[in-house]
């Protein structure tokens, strides 16, 4: 058998494993269809609305003044239980999964810019009926509650940040997107849990605090139908824009929250962001020792009791003396 046959063989021969390892990873990591998913997650107190054509999900738990949670990039409402379960003796505690996230799944127009996913909010806080309220987000959830109280004062009483995405080197101060290579559309066909506990751990101060538990939530929201292409889509479209400016506009109470092993957004930038912070009347700093930049999955019972403490707790304006213009 000559040379070229020999190579044409192994050439077709491994043409053929890719193909069929291609195929078989098409089934094995295929979306998990809508109704399977919701009907395993979708449970009381889990409820969904129609805002501007987006079926959002999102789950209300309490009585008291409003809270309302905006989770982290490629994570979901559910990530909020701890905190839920610390606040809703007292608190109006309302979570929301924002678009191409958890239950909510893709935007049915494509639109993922921030300004979009803002003007999403806003319409969800006032189909819910919130004319005063407390604020929460962390990593992009932190952003869309940042650039919210800075645009409508009146309407918050706190602002919480968690190490907001916005900040991150990677993205802070563009004004068009990151480049996002077409090699990643491969992981919304083929998409390792390996590749959800690689993330987690990444993002922990201490990667053995990952568990089992966390990874799986992650991971079979990122399944739900739709949701992996549309999250890509997403960091494509996703333009921080003018933060510094944004952030120097709050004038509402902010309490900064910060893993002091944050690498995503490095601790630097929360003190960065409370001396931006000028136009605040009351700015606090909470550092959590040895915790990176999933703050609320790593130390969950110790961030909880840190947000309750803080809500539970009068604030301490600045006087008018000494408070900036």
């Amino acid at each position: 058998m000559t040379w070229w046959v020999r190579l044409s063989k192994g050439l077709f021969w491994g043409m053929a494993a890719l193909v069929v390892g291609l195929l078989v990873a098409a089934v094995v990591y295929r979306d998990h269809p809508v109704a399977a998913v919701e009907k395993r997650w979708a449970k009381p107190p889990s409820q969904f609305v129609i805002v501007d054509g987006v079926r959002l999900h999102y789950r209300e738990e309490g009585s008291g003044s409003p809270v309302v949670l905006l989770h982290a990039n490629y994570a979901s409402l559910f990530m909020w239980e701890p905190w839920a379960t610390a606040l809703k003796d007292r608190y109006r505690v309302i979570r929301v999964d924002l678009p191409a996230h958890g239950l909510t799944g893709p935007e049915p127009s494509g639109d993922y810019s921030l300004q979009r996913i803002q003007s999403l909010f806003e319409q969800f806080v006032d189909a819910r009926g919130l004319e005063r309220f407390v604020v929460v987000g962390t990593s992009i959830g932190g952003t869309v509650a940042m650039r919210y109280a800075a645009d409508h004062p009146e309407r918050i009483e706190r602002l919480v940040m968690i190490s907001p995405g916005s900040l991150e080197s990677r993205v802070r101060g563009r004004t068009t997107p990151a480049n996002v290579p077409k090699i990643a559309d491969l992981l919304a066909w083929v998409t390792p849990r390996a590749f959800t506990a690689y993330l987690l751990r990444n993002d922990y101060g201490d990667p053995a605090r990952v568990t089992d538990a966390v990874i799986d939530e992650w991971y079979l929201m990122w399944m739900r139908e739709g949701n992996r292409q549309a999250m890509i889509d997403l960091l494509r479209q996703y333009v921080s824009g003018g933060v510094e400016a944004k952030i120097r506009s709050i004038r509402v109470p902010v309490l900064l929250m910060w893993g002091e092993r944050n690498k995503r957004v490095p601790l630097s930038l929360a003190y960065e962001t409370r001396a931006l912070l000028e136009n605040s009347p009351a700015v606090q700093l909470e550092v959590l020792p040895g915790i990176g930049h999933m703050l609320v999955q790593e130390a969950p019972q110790q961030s909880a009791a840190v947000i309750r403490r803080y809500l539970d707790t009068p604030l301490e304006l600045k006087t008018a003396a000494t408070a900036s213009p």
